[in-house]
């Protein structure tokens, strides 16, 4: 993968979008989103004033926990997401929306990628947990309905999980993070929210094209590394059962 960010190149307006979602969705996700998360943004110096040099926020990224942010050009397959991933390096595209897309976007563009994921990219065991989650998923890389049931669990908490604090939600998926609409849905009472627990993910499908129509929650991060050796045995035991032929 052979992408740049060539800083120079982004244009006033890509820095005025940045600036409106940034200051629309800061403002928004007060009480709404975990502390960490804002704790994240000054960590890795991001700022409503201009789009985020990848040079810059890994000089501040990599001494908190290894990772950093590596350019890519949008989508990136499985195999080499988690590879990436594996070895502490996040791939985030480097193109923004135009004006007129502020509200909707049918692939997450830079703004999704950097200011609803590179925040929490400074929390240790948050890292821990994706690092190992993307190594678990090498392992199955070449079962694609193992790795659609690997991908229930990052997208139920990496890109739409929740924390409960004292009974209520708080927000650290990136995917809600990023979307108005999204953040403000999670929270309210118009959502379904479950405990977070493996063997339910593993049998619920998610939503690409609207809003989740549920979310599951954490009250800390170490459960989700706690779950990782459950979800190895479930994995494996799938793995059996998918293999072996049905006889009519």
């Amino acid at each position: 993968m052979n992408i740049t960010q060539n800083y120079s190149s982004y244009t006033q307006e890509n820095h005025t979008v940045w600036a409106i979602l940034f200051e629309r969705q800061f403002q928004n996700l007060q009480g709404k989103a975990i502390p960490e998360f804002f704790e994240g943004l000054e960590k890795v110096g991001f700022s409503r004033d201009r789009i985020p040099d990848f040079d810059e926020v890994n000089q501040r990224l990599k001494p908190l926990t290894g990772f950093e942010v590596v350019p890519a050009p949008g989508i990136v397959d499985d195999a080499l997401f988690f590879e990436l991933i594996a070895n502490h390096k996040f791939p985030a595209t480097v193109w923004i929306r135009n004006m007129d897309q502020l509200d909707y976007l049918e692939e997450p563009d830079m703004f999704h990628d950097v200011f609803g994921h590179v925040p929490l990219l400074t929390i240790p065991v948050y890292c821990q947990f994706l690092a190992q989650l993307s190594q678990l998923a090498l392992q199955y890389i070449d079962r694609p309905d193992i790795i659609d049931l690997l991908t229930r669990i990052y997208w139920y908490t990496i890109e739409f999980g929740l924390f409960t604090e004292s009974g209520k939600p708080m927000i650290y998926g990136a995917g809600i993070l990023s979307s108005v609409g999204e953040s403000n849905l999670a929270v309210s009472d118009a959502s379904t929210k479950f405990k977070f627990d493996v063997t339910h993910i593993l049998e619920t499908s998610y939503i690409k094209e609207t809003f989740q129509s549920q979310y599951f929650h954490i009250s800390d991060f170490s459960e989700l590394l706690e779950a990782l050796p459950a979800l190895t045995i479930a994995l494996d035991k799938l793995k059996e059962e998918l293999a072996v032929p049905q006889t009519l």
